[in-house]
């Protein structure tokens, strides 16, 4: 019998990368080895084997997340897909307080319309203006 590896076995980071949950591979393995994810309350390095079952915390720039491993993902899809392969057990009051932070999130751009006039409006005003 033939030990297929790469079927049974995935590194932790390369998971954390292919369901998307963060942008590159070595962003993931940097939140593993500086302690932002955890496996029972244990930080778990980015070599760790990843096992279906398996429920992990992880601490992104975005949202605390917690995880469940339904399937191994051993390639990077398209969102659509990827979220098949885990799910999402994150608790309601943290969802609460991403929802909250979204709320009052303000990028300092201005909405349109609103303020100060455009080039163009204060041509329109002076031409109103010079012909009153």
């Amino acid at each position: 019998m033939v030990n297929n590896s790469k079927t049974e076995k995935l590194r932790l980071d390369k998971y954390l990368w292919s369901i998307r949950l963060f942008k590159t591979r070595s962003a993931a393995a940097t939140a593993c080895d500086s302690g932002k994810v955890k496996l029972n309350d244990t930080a778990v390095k980015a070599a760790r084997t990843v096992n279906v079952g398996d429920e992990y915390e992880v601490k992104t720039e975005v949202k605390r997340w917690r995880i469940r491993v339904t399937a191994l993902l051993h390639t990077r899809l398209k969102h659509e897909e990827a979220i098949k392969y885990y799910a999402d057990i994150t608790p309601p009051d943290e969802l609460e307080r991403i929802a909250y932070q979204a709320a009052s999130f303000h990028t300092g751009k201005r909405p349109s319309k609103i303020g100060r006039p455009t080039k163009k409006e204060r041509r329109d005003l002076d031409e109103f203006y010079d012909k009153g």
